[in-house]
């Protein structure tokens, strides 16, 4: 089985934000697949079935993004899953805008929500998809600028980013994580229509 996290903050204050981005896959991997999502048995919201014979779960959590960590660890274990079989959807500001790229494993990256995800799972062993939301903020800004919705100009490619995403999770669901890595990382590494 494959569990999928996809990173945000609950509630409607954050919905459309560049940190939610996370959410975002999620929401739209859960209705490409037809299912939707409910209360699962932690502070997470679940939504889960089959893609191609595998089983996977979708979660989001409900937790707030600093601590993620607590809502991945106990999907984990009540799907009796390990790291490894987790893929994590997060925002990066590291990445331009519409850009997309999977990792097998590696730091936090500065971000707290990946951060206690290792600090409470004990491992950097998990595979990522990184979302570039790009870092055009100005120094000692950052907080303010990952809380800040997405401005209407950058809509389009945060919408198509989003639905390269999916296609990439569903190739991550049925070939794994380095066939995902060898062929979508070079294909589709920006979704920025103004490139």
């Amino acid at each position: 089985m494959t569990l999928i996290a996809g990173l945000g903050n609950i509630g409607n204050t954050y919905h459309g934000t560049r940190h939610n981005a996370g959410f975002e896959v999620a929401d739209a991997l859960a209705e490409k697949l037809g299912i939707s999502f409910g209360e699962g048995r932690g502070e997470y919201l679940e939504a889960s079935g089959a893609f191609r014979g595998h089983a996977f779960v979708i979660i989001k959590p409900t937790t707030y993004m600093n601590r993620s960590g607590t809502a991945v660890g106990k999907a984990l274990a009540v799907h009796r899953e390990s790291a490894e079989n987790c893929l994590v959807c997060y925002d990066d500001i590291h990445l331009p805008l519409g850009t997309l790229k999977f990792r097998t494993d590696g730091s936090a990256g500065g971000h707290n929500g990946v951060q206690d995800i290792i600090d409470r799972l004990g491992t950097r062993a998990f595979p990522r998809l990184r979302l570039g939301v790009g870092n055009d903020f100005p120094k000692g800004r950052q907080v303010d600028y990952v809380l800040s919705p997405f401005r209407e100009d950058e809509r389009i490619s945060v919408d198509l980013a989003v639905e390269k995403a999916v296609n990439g999770i569903l190739l991550f669901m049925h070939k794994g994580i380095r066939f995902a890595m060898n062929d979508f990382n070079k294909k589709n590494q920006t979704a920025n229509t103004n490139k």
